[in-house]
């Protein structure tokens, strides 16, 4: 009649009442002698005794009234389907900045294969995650440029994500204040809800025209947040000390050194946090702690359609007691 899949019951307490049908038929296996009228004659002589086949279906009522009843029962439990569609209302999201040092130490081998191709590799998932925030990219060596705007086409930021390399035609030197100040500028005018920036190192600020004290005021002016990470092992490291005349890179063990009261500050008066991440697995949980901490809403409506089963149960169920009335007051009468 129809489909049962995907079906639910408003009224399942109704169910208890199935306990009583095997009563009901307990009642009719002793009762049902005393269903019909008796004659009591001293002889049989003389009658002749057929036996008929309406005696025989005259339990069949009451098989049909079961049937009804139960019915009856499941009709009262209220089956029905439910469609239930949903809406997502997106709230503004983040519109968060990559400021990334790009300096010659980024070449630096103590993360694999190097410091600059793992945090791409990183940086790259962390974006795959976000699927509601817009990306900008910033890179910054001796200056700052902006590599990317921003953007909520990720295939834009990924790929100029996967082309950062270093590049010797940028002044030497790690600007810290420069490029922050370069990624305040491309939030500042922005609607979103939450603005932030994720300044990584692995220097100290030694270069550029823009003091990290300024670019520090102006984040906290545009209430961007700012997370840091220092990048890079504690102690030495082997980094590019010179480049041949074949212009290759030659490497040497150097002190890691990395301005950690800047980054902290920066981190502190912005209302971020800053990190260190000695290796590539500290760096990867170091972005997924980001990714905790700023959260996008999304609002998720859901609506139920609610389809009401029980009227064919109902009709089902008067019908056969109707049939079962009008037998036992007609074909079967003379047997009741």
């Amino acid at each position: 009649m129809f489909d049962f899949s995907n079906i639910t019951f408003e009224n399942p307490q109704w169910f208890w009442l199935f306990l009583l049908l095997p009563l009901l038929l307990v009642w009719y296996f002793f009762k049902r002698k005393k269903q019909s009228p008796e004659v009591s004659i001293s002889s049989l002589k003389g009658f002749k005794i057929k036996q008929g086949i309406l005696p025989k279906l005259k339990p069949l009522l009451f098989v049909v009234r079961l049937i009804a009843l139960s019915f009856l029962i499941v009709a009262m439990a209220r089956p029905q389907t439910v469609d239930v569609s949903t809406k997502t209302n997106k709230t503004q999201g983040i519109d968060i900045v990559m400021a990334i040092d790009v300096s010659a130490s980024m070449l630096a081998k103590d993360l694999e294969p190097n410091r600059l191709e793992a945090l791409k590799e990183v940086a790259s998932e962390f974006i795959k995650d976000r699927p509601n925030d817009r990306f900008g990219l910033v890179l910054f060596a001796g200056e700052s440029y902006t590599k990317t705007p921003i953007t909520s086409d990720k295939s834009i930021i990924l790929n100029a994500l996967n082309d950062v390399e270093f590049n010797n035609i940028m002044e030497s030197g790690t600007a810290i204040g420069m490029g922050l100040a370069t990624s305040v500028n491309r939030l500042k005018d922005s609607k979103a809800k939450s603005k932030v920036i994720i300044l990584l190192t692995d220097g100290v600020n030694n270069a550029g025209t823009i003091d990290p004290q300024i670019a520090m005021d102006l984040a906290m002016e545009y209430d961007i947040k700012s997370y840091t990470i220092g990048l890079g092992t504690n102690g030495v490291a082997l980094s590019p000390v010179a480049i041949t005349p074949s212009g290759n890179f030659r490497y040497g063990r150097i002190q890691v050194e990395i301005d950690e009261e800047l980054l902290k500050q920066i981190a502190s008066r912005t209302g971020g946090k800053y990190f260190r991440a000695t290796d590539k697995n500290k760096l990867e949980a170091i972005y997924e702690e980001i990714n905790k901490l700023e959260k996008t809403e999304i609002e998720e409506f859901k609506y139920y359609n609610y389809q009401e089963k029980y009227k064919p149960l109902a009709i089902l169920a008067g019908l056969l007691l109707l049939i079962e009335i009008t037998l036992r007051y007609t074909i079967f009468r003379s047997f009741v």
